[in-house]
């Protein structure tokens, strides 16, 4: 038993203690910490990108008094997309790792804690299966969105920090640079797309990765992707049509509902959230209804499966 799990166990100890009663909220509040301690990876695997891409922005920071003389002669556009493509590269890299860590949490959460028999300790504990499974719900669709958005100002604001610099030491003005860049109100759009896209969009998504994970006995990867594929396979050969596979594609498209703009950049200024068409698409409320039975089933399976 690991020291997190002594920790845990005597708080949960400690609030149901005689005379001092239990909050609602305190389970679902310590199993989001118990995720936290179990599962390091969710802070880390940001941070460690937001290292990687601060120690590779050293390189751009060379170059940035010859890409400012280029985009002197270039459109107000092309001057934001030359002096702004380090900070958008920079956010992107920062939410694929929080998807990507989303995605494989998503599927070992509900089968490691079976696999390494640990859920006998969990289940010893005065806490629901539905709220153990919403508390872990909660890291992919609140928690890891929520860590990509401070991880990402926190990085730009330091490549800003480290380009003004650059900037006023090369005899350019940084009062235009920051002009030009127009980074801070690129956040809201940022904030915008984690909501409505990682958030939203994808609940179903990580929702379906959460039944697979409380079901399957081994390979949880595989369950998880294979069905898909093999309904793909036999709809083209039987009815040589690709209804679900444009569905697949349309659900891991992103909600194009959400916004409004030629390039399709959630960092673009010029882009125009569209929040009213996005909250009337049937495919979310559907998402979600879907992705809510999920989570009900896999919180059921939980209930009744045992340790591998």
């Amino acid at each position: 038993m690991t020291a997190s799990s002594h920790t845990v166990n005597e708080t949960f100890e400690q609030q149901a203690a005689p005379g001092a009663p239990l909050a609602p909220t305190r389970p679902f509040y310590w199993s989001v910490r118990r995720e936290l301690f179990e599962y390091r990876s969710i802070y880390l695997a940001p941070l460690a990108i937001a290292a990687v891409i601060l120690l590779g922005f050293v390189v751009v920071l060379v170059q940035l008094p010859r890409t400012m003389q280029r985009a002197m002669t270039m459109e107000p556009m092309a001057q934001r997309h030359a002096l702004a493509q380090p900070f958008d590269i920079a956010a992107a890299l920062i939410m694929a790792a929080a998807f990507i860590v989303s995605i494989f949490y998503s599927l070992d959460s509900l089968y490691g804690e079976r696999r390494d028999r640990s859920i006998l300790f969990w289940k010893s504990l005065p806490v629901s299966d539905l709220t153990t499974v919403l508390a872990k719900a909660s890291i992919p669709l609140l928690v890891l969105p929520v860590i990509a958005f401070a991880a990402t100002l926190a990085v730009e604001t330091v490549m800003l920090l480290l380009s003004s610099a650059v900037v006023a030491g090369s005899g350019f003005s940084v009062a235009e640079f920051w002009n030009r860049l127009e980074l801070y109100p690129t956040m809201w759009g940022l904030a915008y797309h984690l909501v409505t896209v990682h958030m939203l969009w994808y609940a179903p998504l990580y929702c379906w990765l959460f039944l697979i994970s409380a079901w399957s006995r081994r390979t949880p990867f595989l369950w998880a992707v294979l069905p898909p594929f093999a309904v793909v396979i036999f709809e083209k050969i039987a009815f040589h049509t690709a209804y679900f596979l444009n569905f697949l594609n349309y659900r891991f498209s992103g909600g194009q509902e959400a916004i409004s703009n030629a390039s399709g950049n959630m960092l673009d200024p010029d882009m125009k959230m569209t929040p009213g068409p996005f909250l009337i698409t049937p495919g979310l409320w559907l998402g979600l209804v879907f992705a809510a039975v999920f989570l009900l089933v896999a919180a059921r399976l939980r209930r009744q499966r045992s340790p591998l």
